[in-house]
């Protein structure tokens, strides 16, 4: 996939790292200030009870009104209006609705999008939050997942799409790709044109939601690649200094307004001061990105060699002439920074390697300034059923590392220093 431009300030054709900056905010709008303020209040005043019957009828019924203005902070204020902006433009997408983290996304969109009865394709393995959600609580109101055992696979795909169908009609197609913590690819277009087949047969639209966190709108745009959604764990690349909690999910307006009518009844939308601090940190999230992703190749390269390294999923080392590889080359305009490794041997040995690291920090989450790891099968994915967890690719000895911005020569003597402790 190629960078182009988007349409940016006075029609100007903008590239990605220019609207990251400043889209969604003008400094008239706050005294001329060159950086937004956060709007730390609950709710706004009226400018007359005319004006917020206005406001109300507008909100509630989606009529149209010549006043600009906000009602109360759960059905929106000034920071969330610049962030979904932002998201929405790096995208690619009409609009974008922002949540209070990435599972309050997944759990609006799921929830808002399907019904009982219906049935789910979703790519595997998924993250371990999105696994409960889906393979509990979704079976507990009447919702059947149906996972597809390889997502490059088209065979595989139509072939777990008749069993859906056998069961009820297919509601939703949820990918994750890459996927976390296997780096899992899933053929996007693919997916899109047998959501289009489904479609056509059962009489109702199949929406192809992908959840973009592990590579994030600088690396991969699943809207361009004929996804309706995409859902981004903002907490993640976009936050980019583990100091919040958010999740973003942009696309076709139509979509996107019901994932906020659900927000508001749910009361998950995400806060100003969060807002604000995604606003400074989608600034500098193309340098960030891209300063991890130079770190994990070197450091990618080195566990490869190691003795005591039995595999490693990272994405640079799909083998040439692959599915695998060609989708990856098609899809993705790099890497990412986070993948996951094996240590030979169980979790005693994975244990004790965790234990002697001195400067990665032993944590969940990914996409933050330091380099975090940690041990999907007690942590991430304990949740998830061992059989399931180990034919998704996640053993005991399986290690995800996010990699960070620190220098590279000091990760890889900590990680070689805690190798030695195997």
């Amino acid at each position: 996939m190629k960078d182009t431009p988007a349409a940016g300030h006075n029609g100007l054709a903008l590239h990605a790292e220019t609207l990251a900056i400043s889209h969604g905010y003008d400094p008239a709008m706050v005294g001329g200030a060159a950086k937004p303020p956060a709007f730390m209040t609950s709710t706004f005043v009226y400018p007359s009870a005319a004006a917020a019957k206005e406001l109300h009828q507008a909100f509630f019924d989606g009529t149209t009104t010549s006043l600009s203005g906000h009602i109360y902070g759960r059905l929106g204020h000034p920071n969330l209006d610049m962030v979904e902006k932002r998201l929405a433009v790096l995208d690619g997408g009409e609009d974008a609705a922002v949540f209070a983290s990435g599972m309050a996304a997944v759990s609006a969109t799921l929830l808002s999008l399907l019904s009982p009865g219906d049935t789910l394709l979703h790519s595997k393995p998924v993250y371990g939050g999105t696994d409960m959600l889906v393979n509990q609580e979704l079976v507990r109101l009447g919702i059947r997942p149906f996972g597809i055992s390889d997502g490059v696979d088209e065979v595989a795909m139509a072939r777990t799409a008749e069993e859906a169908l056998a069961t009820g009609p297919v509601g939703l197609i949820w990918l994750e790709s890459p996927a976390n913590p296997t780096a899992a690819i899933v053929d996007i277009p693919a997916a899109v044109a047998l959501a289009a087949r489904l479609g056509a047969r059962q009489g109702r639209k199949v929406p192809v939601v992908v959840d973009n966190t592990f590579l994030g709108p600088f690396v991969q745009n699943p809207l361009a690649l004929g996804a309706d959604l995409c859902m981004t764990s903002l907490t993640k690349y976009a936050g980019g200094h583990s100091d919040l909690l958010a999740g973003g999910i942009s696309g076709a307006r139509e979509l996107t307004s019901r994932l906020k009518t659900f927000r508001t009844l749910v009361g998950s939308t995400l806060d100003a001061h969060s807002s604000w601090l995604l606003l400074r940190s989608f600034e500098t999230m193309a340098l960030r990105t891209g300063r991890a992703e130079q770190n994990a190749a070197t450091l990618a390269a080195f566990l490869q060699r190691h003795a005591k390294v039995g595999s490693i999923t990272y994405l640079g080392f799909l083998p040439e002439g692959s599915r695998e590889r060609e989708v990856f080359e098609r899809q993705c305009r790099g890497t990412g920074s986070t993948f996951s490794f094996r240590i030979k041997g169980g979790e005693a040995e994975a244990f004790r390697f965790l234990d002697a690291l001195r400067v990665l920090r032993m944590a969940v989450s990914l996409g933050g300034t330091e380099t975090l790891i940690c041990h999907p099968a007690s942590t991430t994915h304990y949740a998830v059923p061992r059989e399931r967890r180990e034919a998704a690719g996640i053993d005991d000895g399986t290690l995800r590392v996010s990699v960070g911005i620190e220098h590279v020569d000091d990760l890889i003597a900590d990680l070689s220093q805690a190798l030695e402790a195997i």
